[in-house]
């Protein structure tokens, strides 16, 4: 068995985040600019030792954890969706996107790529569709869907994920045969909201928005995964659940919970188990998120955080089915992944 992880984040060169800096400094004056990067620049991105004070890289993470396989994205806080032009926005997506698109080609049996999507928060969804066209050509398997391209700044609200508004970005994933995959970006509140905080309520909010409407009647085909477990829902779902049982004839909203997918970037079994019991464990795909947040040490148990694979292989609460259809199966069946 494989296991794969369906969420990553790219570990890119240094100089990838100074192009960023570059471009918010000049905000485009200066032009487009772009990166030249050596293959062995891109490698040494992936195997030097950098995480845990500079003893492990993010291959030696992945060999320590047992993961095979990563689906690899964007670090969504890098992202700058709310920054102005919103050329500056495209500009470092189509960067970013390259950098991934050239490490599933150096390693093209532990990373498959998903991109991110350049999107502008009031402005229509054409950039990010034609991002998303071109990394498809390229043979990324899925994408990055950020439901709050305002970033939190407080100068306006992005329409919740059911609207039309994003009708055409989702007829174009079912054209594609992908999926997206629900994640925020920063956090311009970072003190009332930091962004580890705003990822979870944005993906809260995005499954409310795409359950609390049409979105599947009008696109039965369509492939969305949410990050973090579905954020607070499985927690919360007493709420909702009474709320859809007020409604005569209605579906009940843990019924409509199993149109979504759900990563297992939740750290602890309790949260583990609550998320599979909820959603069932068809609907669910092994994410630890490895190397990131949770990259530390557990005192108690002196694993990383992020290292729940032993969880989920020797729960007693799971069969040997569940085990494989979450660690491989499920994955494999949305990004169509061969064996």
């Amino acid at each position: 068995m494989k296991i794969i992880d369906c969420h990553a984040h790219v570990s890119a060169p240094a100089e990838l985040w100074a192009y960023k800096a570059s471009l918010l400094s000049h905000r485009g004056a200066h032009g487009r600019g772009g990166l030249k990067f050596s293959d062995d620049e891109i490698r040494n991105a992936v195997e030097k030792k950098r995480f845990e004070g500079g003893d492990k890289s993010h291959m030696a993470f992945l060999d320590e954890v047992g993961t095979d396989v990563q689906c690899v994205s964007p670090r969504p806080f890098q992202m700058m969706h709310s920054e102005k032009p919103s050329k500056l926005v495209q500009w470092f997506t189509e960067e970013v996107n390259d950098v991934i698109y050239r490490q599933t080609q150096l390693y093209p049996d532990r990373f498959v790529g998903v991109c991110g999507l350049p999107q502008s928060p009031g402005e229509p969804l054409d950039m990010a569709i034609r991002e998303l066209d071109r990394c498809v050509k390229l043979g990324f398997k899925g994408c990055l869907l950020n439901p709050d391209p305002y970033e939190n700044r407080g100068n306006g609200k992005a329409p919740p994920m059911g609207d039309r508004y994003w009708y055409p970005l989702y007829e174009r994933l079912c054209e594609h045969d992908i999926p997206a995959h629900v994640h925020a970006t920063c956090s311009h509140c970072a003190d009332r909201e930091p962004y580890t905080l705003h990822f979870i309520n944005e993906e809260t909010t995005a499954t409310v928005g795409l359950l609390n409407s049409d979105v599947f009647k009008d696109f039965p085909t369509l492939k969305v995964i949410i990050s973090h477990g579905g954020g607070a829902i499985p927690y919360q779902l007493g709420r909702f659940e009474a709320a859809s049982a007020r409604k005569p004839g209605g579906k009940l909203f843990s019924e409509s919970m199993r149109h979504l997918y759900y990563d297992t970037v939740l750290y602890t079994e309790s949260a583990l188990r609550m998320l599979v019991e909820t959603v069932g464990a068809d609907r669910c795909l092994f994410g630890a998120e490895c190397p990131g947040v949770g990259s530390a040490r557990n005192p108690t148990t002196g694993r990383t955080y992020d290292d729940i694979m032993p969880i989920l292989r020797d729960a007693t609460w799971l069969s040997a089915a569940d085990k494989q259809a979450i660690l491989q199966d499920n994955a494999m069946k949305l990004f169509k992944l061969s064996a």
